[in-house]
């Protein structure tokens, strides 16, 4: 399956979102490096044995590719959408695992948790993309 019209502004509006994303980590200091690293390794333990600005760069590095997948019209749609539910999915999982970022349900998030939680969004473009059989 290639690029269908009806992907075009899925892809769009998360590729530039993600690469904006990426791009504005770039420069990012060891302290806000670490900060990101210490959010992240609360869902993914074994992260916390990064130094912190490689995790940046990593992190950095990630996003512009992920954004830059998004953004080729020459990539398959469910090819892209494969590589944004793997990291729409990370957000969420990392969304679920710290513990303030929830409320006590565990799923509803707090205002600490509405910036992550708001991600789900990223989960249903991915889904779309992925699933979307339609015949050409």
């Amino acid at each position: 399956m290639g690029l269908r019209p009806s992907h075009i502004p899925l892809r769009l509006a998360t590729g530039a979102f993600i690469l904006n994303s990426g791009l504005g980590k770039t420069g990012l200091d060891e302290g806000s490096a670490g900060y990101l690293q210490s959010m992240a390794a609360k869902a993914f333990p074994q992260l916390s044995r990064l130094e912190a600005e490689k995790f940046g760069r990593y992190l950095a590095a990630a996003e512009i590719t992920l954004g830059s997948v998004l953004l080729a019209p020459f990539v398959p749609s469910r090819v892209a959408g494969l590589g944004l539910l793997a990291f729409s999915s990370g957000m969420m999982t990392m969304y679920l695992r710290t513990p303030e970022l929830t409320q006590e349900d565990g799923i509803r998030p707090t205002q600490d948790g509405t910036a992550v939680a708001k991600d789900v969004w990223m989960v249903g473009i991915a889904l779309s993309l992925i699933l979307d059989r339609r015949k050409k």
